[in-house]
């Protein structure tokens, strides 16, 4: 999704910017600069709060939303394009504009806060986790806003995994998208009898030279967060707020799993794939027996596309993967916080989560209460969660683990990378 696409009204323009800030340097000063002042930065533009829906869709209108999201997943993108942008316009008379952000969505926002900028170039953030917990440090997101909404009335808010964000609770600073889990993914034809356990799954890699690894980005630091778990005395070991000792004891022995294994990795562990996109790519190369997804629906979805051979299938380690939520949020800065509620709205609508829902599309999962909702939608969910290449949600329900704190994942990335990416 490198390339700009031609703008037109009722698809989404999908556009590729120059960033030229040193992000990393940038959030860390502006996060220094503003936990130091102990004050956000206030707000510059017109807030929505207080006024009456009809009212905030009214004003919406002919807007156009900056989505900055990750980008990477074609289906996705698909979706977006291809089924919300449209509805957006027919309905809302609102242009829907993707900009790829690829993780670094705090460091963009931070940019701007240095800069002195009024307003963001950005309306509408993908977001989750180790992003929330940054944004939030930088008071860069608007909020609370989630009561603002009609389709908030469905939300699945009892549920742990949708109103806490990596242990943070959600207080409506952002607005629940979709929710997945870990899967490994193998193929029947080479691997007919998968490893179920950390240590039969070591004793695989080693039996099997070359056919394992794992990406460094986001999907292979959740595998090794899965690892850490797995190896820990319980499966709350993580729960709660961070904890110095206990991350180190358990990064310690995710570490010594992955050093006992290193030589029969890929590429004997000397080099990682760059993301789960290039993962799934020496998959369907047959360079490697097994990739990865932490989207439970993804194989479905690749299996249909043709991306994935059909013998592919995703399976939950015994002792339990990471599940958690991705959601939506607005910058404080925003300068059409209006129309990026109306967005949310719509992609919180039984319609947009149902379609997304479908393997042929995306797989993602609702974030909606489905039996609080009117019929026929119950019965159109359960028909779109069907799917023959992974265990039904349910099941995976009992091998979901919380995700632990923020800062375990961003500790985490910092510690693979010094000790296993650039040996």
């Amino acid at each position: 999704m490198g390339d700009s696409a031609v703008r037109k009204r009722g698809q989404t323009t999908v556009s590729a910017k120059p960033w030229s800030v040193p992000v990393s340097a940038a959030v860390l000063v502006v996060m220094l600069l503003l936990v130091g002042c102990g004050e956000p930065p206030a707000p510059t533009q017109d807030d929505p709060r207080g006024r009456p829906w009809p009212e905030i869709e009214q004003s919406a209108r002919g807007a156009t939303v900056h989505f900055a999201m990750w980008a990477g997943d074609p289906a996705i993108n698909r979706y977006l394009r291809e089924f919300i942008a449209p509805r957006l316009a027919a309905r809302h008379q609102i242009e829907l504009e993707i900009v790829p952000a690829q993780g670094d969505i705090p460091a963009l926002l931070a940019a701007e806060l240095a800069s002195g900028r009024d307003t963001s170039a950005y309306d509408l953030l993908w977001i989750n986790g180790e992003n929330f917990y940054k944004l939030r440090q930088l008071g860069a997101l608007y909020g609370p806003f989630t009561d603002l909404l009609p389709s908030d009335a469905f939300v699945d808010w009892a549920n742990p995994r949708i109103a806490r964000d990596f242990q943070q609770e959600v207080a409506g600073m952002e607005a629940p998208w979709g929710t997945v889990q870990l899967l490994l993914i193998a193929d029947r034809a080479r691997v007919p009898a998968p490893p179920h356990d950390v240590a039969a799954l070591a004793a695989w890699i080693k039996a099997h030279p070359g056919r394992f690894t794992f990406d460094r980005a986001f999907t292979g630091m959740s595998f090794l967060k899965t690892l850490m778990l797995a190896l820990a005395d319980d499966r709350t070991a993580l729960d709660g707020p961070f904890d110095e000792a206990r991350y180190m004891a358990l990064r310690d022995r995710a570490f010594a799993w992955l050093r006992d294994v290193r030589p029969a990795l890929w590429r004997e562990g000397r080099s990682f794939p760059r993301g789960v996109g290039e993962l799934h790519q020496l998959f369907v190369n047959g360079e490697v027996d097994f990739s990865m997804s932490m989207n439970d629906g993804e194989v479905d979805n690749k299996v249909l596309s043709g991306l994935f051979p059909a013998s592919a299938y995703a399976y939950a380690l015994a002792s339990g993967t990471l599940a958690n939520t991705h959601y939506l949020g607005i910058p404080a800065r925003a300068a059409h916080k209006a129309a990026a509620l109306v967005v949310v709205n719509e992609l919180q609508s039984a319609e947009a989560q149902l379609e997304k829902q479908r393997a042929t599309v995306w797989g993602d999962g609702t974030v909606l209460d489905v039996a609080r909702l009117p019929a026929p939608w119950p019965a159109r969910f359960a028909e779109a969660e069907a799917r023959r290449h992974a265990p039904p949600r349910g099941a995976l329900a009992a091998r979901a683990l919380a995700e632990p704190s923020p800062e375990v994942m961003i500790r985490l990335e910092r510690d693979f990378r010094a000790r296993f990416v650039a040996e």
